[in-house]
C-alpha cells in the first residue's frame, strides 16, 4: 500500500487534523491501493496562501523558461510510464493498455505546452496614426483552482495544469478521491523537473471545503472544473458573486448516428469501442445509437455480437478489453439504469448482468449492455449513465436522427457513420455538440485541438486543450504607445 500526504508549498504534509482515507482496487476490493491525507478547510487555505506567495516569481519567469520545466516533466513521465500505468490501473480500474495510453498522453501534453512557451505572447495591431505602436500582452490570472475527475486521473490534470503553468499561474489542484495517486505523482515529477515550491499544490479529500475556499478566497482568480453537470453548475453559481473566471466541462449524452448507407461492421465496431471501452466511463462515450430503420435489425445484431465478444476482467490481465466500474456506487448506478429502462418499456437485448465468477468475484464487474426499443423520452435516452450501457433508438430519416440527437440538454460529443459526403457536412453544421466525428468513435480527442461542449455540457466560454487553452489562463492587456514626439 502506498501512502501520500498533501502536497503544499513543495512539501508532503499531513492533513491539519490528521485524518486519512484509502482507495481500493475496483478489480479486487481486497487490495488497498493507497492511503491519503484527508484535506480540510485549513489545508485548502494553506495551499492557496502558498500559491499566492509563489505566484509573483513564477509569473516573472519567461514563458520559455517555464516551458522548459514542462518539457523536462514530459521526459520524466515517459521514463516512468510503465510504473504509472500499472498504478493507474490498480486504482481506477481501466485496462493496462488504456492506462498506458493515458500516461503517454500526459507526457505529450506537457511536451506540447512546453513548446508553446516559445510562442506565448500577444500581437501587434496596426495603429491608424503614424508614430504610434499598439500591441497586446498575455498575462497570467494569478492563483487558479483545478478540480479534476477520477476517470482520466492523469490526462485531465495534465491538460489543465500544463497550460495554467506555462502561462505563469500558480495552481491548487483537487483530484477526485476515487483515484488521486496520479495527481500526486505529477507533483513529484514537476518538482523533479524544477518547478519552484508553491507553484503547484495538491489537496486530496472532500471537495466541499475545496470548492468553498475557491468561491470566497480573493486570491483565486480562475477555476477550471471537469465533472458532473450538477456539481459544475453549483460551483459556477458559487463563483458568480466574485465574477471569477470559470471553465466548467460537464456531462454528455453522446449519440452515434448510423445512416442506412453506413458500413455496418464499421458502425458496430465504433459504437462498441466508444460505448464499452474505458468501461463506458468517459464523458465522450457513446451511450445512445440513433439508427435508420432499414438497417436497424442488421446493425443491432452486429452490435450485440460485439458486446458478446467483449472480454471483461481485471485491467492488468492480458487480453482484457473492459475493466470494472470504478466503485460499487457506479456499478449500482449502471445496473439501476438498465432496470429503469426495462420498466419504461425498453428491451435488454444482451448483457447488463453483474459478473462475480472466478477472478471477477471481488470486483465491480458487469457485462456490457445493449438496450433496444428505446424512445427519446425514456430516461436511458436522456440521462448520462457513465457505464457500458448503450441504448439503440430507431428513426425514419436523417432529419429525424438529427432532431433526436439534439433533443437532450447536453451537447459534448457526437458521431456519424455514413458514406454520404453531403450528409456528413450537413451533420457537422446542424449537430449541437462541441466535438463532431464522422466515421470515428465519439471518444478520443486530439490534444492540439480545442475541446468543449455546448448547452449544459459546458459553460461554453473558454475551450480546453490546444492553443485555445491559453485563453482561459491569461488576461489580455492592450498597450498604446506614442513615439511620434
Amino acid at each position: 500500500m502506498k501512502r501520500y500526504d498533501l502536497f503544499v508549498n513543495g512539501l508532503s504534509v499531513p492533513a491539519a487534523d490528521g485524518r486519512t482515507f484509502r482507495t481500493i482496487n475496483p478489480a479486487d476490493t481486497r487490495e488497498t491501493v493507497a492511503e491519503y491525507a484527508l484535506g480540510g478547510a485549513a489545508d485548502v487555505t494553506a495551499a492557496v496562501a502558498a500559491a499566492k506567495a509563489a505566484f509573483p516569481k513564477w509569473a516573472a519567469q519567461t514563458p520559455v523558461a517555464r516551458g522548459r520545466i514542462l518539457a523536462k516533466a514530459s521526459q520524466l513521465i515517459e521514463a516512468r510510464k510503465g510504473e504509472l500505468a500499472e498504478l493507474l490501473t490498480r486504482e481506477e480500474g481501466k485496462t493496462l493498455a488504456e492506462a498506458t495510453g493515458e500516461v503517454q498522453r500526459a507526457a505529450d501534453i506537457f511536451r506540447f505546452y512546453g513548446g508553446l512557451g516559445y510562442q506565448l505572447g500577444g500581437q501587434t495591431i496596426p495603429h491608424d496614426l503614424p508614430g504610434n505602436l499598439m500591441f497586446t500582452r498575455r498575462e497570467p490570472l494569478g492563483v487558479v483552482g483545478l478540480i479534476t475527475p477520477w476517470n482520466f486521473p492523469i490526462a485531465i490534470p495534465a491538460w489543465k495544469m500544463a497550460p495554467a503553468l506555462v502561462c505563469g499561474n500558480a495552481v491548487v489542484l483537487k483530484p477526485a478521491s476515487q483515484a488521486p495517486a496520479m495527481a500526486l505523482e505529477l507533483a513529484k515529477v514537476l518538482t523533479e523537473a524544477g518547478l519552484p515550491a508553491g507553484v503547484l499544490n495538491v489537496i486530496t479529500g472532500d471537495g466541499r471545503p475545496f470548492a468553498a475556499e475557491l468561491a470566497t478566497n480573493p486570491a483565486v482568480q480562475g477555476v477550471s472544473f471537469t465533472g458532473s453537470t450538477a456539481v459544475g453548475k453549483s460551483i459556477y453559481q458559487s463563483l458568480a458573486p466574485r465574477m471569477v473566471r470559470a471553465q466548467m466541462e460537464m456531462g454528455g449524452k453522446n449519440p452515434t448516428l448510423v445512416l442506412a448507407d453506413a458500413d455496418l461492421d464499421l458502425a458496430a465496431s465504433l459504437v462498441a469501442r466508444a460505448g464499452f471501452g474505458l468501461t463506458g466511463q468517459a464523458c465522450t462515450a457513446t451511450s445512445r445509437v440513433i439508427v435508420e430503420r432499414p438497417v436497424l435489425a442488421a446493425f443491432t445484431e452486429k452490435l450485440v455480437a460485439q458486446a458478446k465478444g467483449w472480454k471483461v476482467g481485471p485491467g492488468l490481465a492480458a487480453g482484457v478489453q473492459m475493466g470494472p466500474a470504478v466503485s460499487e456506487a457506479e456499478l449500482k448506478g449502471n445496473l439501476d439504469y438498465i432496470g429503469i429502462a426495462q420498466a419504461e418499456g425498453a428491451k435488454l437485448l444482451w448483457g447488463g448482468a453483474r459478473l462475480t465468477e472466478g477472478d471477477l468475484a471481488h470486483g465491480f464487474f458487469m457485462q456490457p449492455a445493449v438496450i433496444g426499443d428505446v424512445t427519446p423520452s425514456m430516461r436511458i435516452a436522456r440521462e448520462e449513465v457513465f457505464g457500458p450501457v448503450v441504448a439503440v433508438l430507431a428513426v425514419d430519416s436523417f432529419d429525424e436522427a438529427l432532431a433526436v440527437a439534439n433533443s437532450v440538454d447536453v451537447g459534448l460529443s457526437a458521431s456519424l457513420v455514413t458514406r454520404d459526403f453531403k450528409k456528413a457536412l450537413q451533420y457537422a453544421e446542424r449537430i449541437e455538440a462541441g466535438v463532431v466525428k464522422v466515421n470515428q468513435i465519439s471518444t478520443g480527442l486530439a490534444l492540439q485541438a480545442p475541446f468543449g461542449g455546448m448547452k449544459s455540457s459546458s459553460t461554453d466560454s473558454f475551450r480546453e486543450q490546444g492553443v485555445n487553452a491559453l485563453d482561459f489562463y491569461t488576461r489580455s492587456k492592450t498597450v498604446y504607445l506614442d513615439y511620434s514626439a
